[in-house]
């Protein structure tokens, strides 16, 4: 890939009453910074005017019935947007409104793409000196390199990091089944994307021959309908998702509950920035079977704008006491970066 442009779309949803709801969306593109998002959101915003932000259920299937380019992205906006208006209206952390108790989950930062095994390792004992103590490994996905790597990582710490490994949907069946039978001599947590999502056939057909845990990328199988068919061939060992990407709190939940039934983890994507780590980490913290949070690091590159950042200590997350998503943004610094405003309403 070439260098890689990160975008955050931010959105706020004002009601009469005087609350303000926000959600920021992540998205990455090559080349050029992706508006995409922003431009998808302009007609389906005039929808939201005179509704009653309560009805949640009821606007989401609304605007899941639009045309819109980018479904069901924009609606992910939109719908965390209003639980976040809907929680600040009864002064309630969001993941309390959604049914949570829980206020802490175990954590693992997830690095950027390094140079060599030896930054790898050196970025490890730093990663552990902060209070890590699980690692998820983006790499080159390329067999050799990446097999270099395992080695590199066995060698310097033996069994005694837990970690995950994401091939970004880059390896072919043959050599995902290499670099899955490498992993079952070490301490892997689980194998990430090794294959193309839709590629179930691929996917279960790699579990039969392994024992590591396999799990989809998250960004492509977005609905229910299309995760379920996955699930009844095997294909995964847990599904994965992100809320800011599979329509919101309202879709999120359902997607939920499906992998409870089927008593698999669901694992939520948090890369990106804050905005977008809060939507999933209040998610996280308001299901029993969500096991780990997603923390980019280093921690600034994904900190811009926030003024209440969420961090791992000791190798877990607290829950936010805010009510709401329970971040705070510089908007006047976030006006200074803008590309673009749309506004509607007032």
């Amino acid at each position: 890939m070439g260098e890689v442009y990160e975008t955050l779309t931010l959105l706020r949803l004002q009601t009469r009453c005087g609350l303000e709801g926000i959600a920021g969306v992540t998205t990455y593109s090559e080349h050029c910074f992706d508006e995409s998002l922003g431009a998808a959101l302009k007609p389906l915003l005039p929808e939201l005017l005179g509704r009653n932000a309560w009805n949640s259920d009821i606007i989401w299937q609304h605007l899941m019935s639009r045309y819109s380019c980018m479904t069901p992205k924009p609606q992910s906006a939109i719908d965390i947007a209003i639980w976040d208006l809907k929680a600040k209206a009864v002064n309630l952390p969001l993941y309390k409104l959604l049914g949570g108790s829980r206020e802490t989950i175990r954590s693992y930062a997830s690095t950027p793409l390094l140079n060599s095994p030896e930054d790898y390792v050196a970025f490890v004992h730093d990663l552990r000196a902060q209070g890590f103590d699980t690692v998820k490994f983006h790499v080159c996905c390329e067999l050799e390199k990446d097999l270099a790597l395992l080695d590199a990582i066995e060698s310097s710490f033996g069994t005694s990091l837990p970690f995950m490994i994401d091939l970004e949907e880059r390896y072919n069946r043959k050599d995902a089944r290499i670099i899955a039978k490498r992993l079952e001599k070490m301490n892997c947590v689980w194998l990430e994307a090794p294959l193309v999502d839709s590629d179930l056939i691929g996917y279960a057909e790699l579990r039969r021959h392994t024992s590591t845990a396999v799990l989809p990328a998250g960004n492509t199988l977005l609905t229910p309908g299309m995760m379920i068919q996955g699930i009844q061939l095997h294909a995964w060992d847990g599904l994965r998702t992100d809320v800011t990407y599979a329509g919101g709190f309202t879709a999120a939940r359902t997607i939920a509950a499906l992998a409870q039934a089927h008593n698999l983890p669901l694992e939520l994507q948090s890369w990106g920035y804050t905005p977008s780590q809060a939507a999933n980490l209040h998610l996280m913290l308001s299901i029993p079977n969500a096991m780990y949070f997603e923390q980019p690091v280093p921690y600034s590159s994904h900190e811009a704008y926030c003024l209440t950042p969420i961090r791992t200590r000791d190798g877990v997350i607290q829950a936010p006491t805010a009510a709401g998503l329970g971040i705070e943004l510089d908007w006047q610094q976030a006006r200074k970066d803008t590309l673009w405003q749309h506004q509607i309403g007032g």
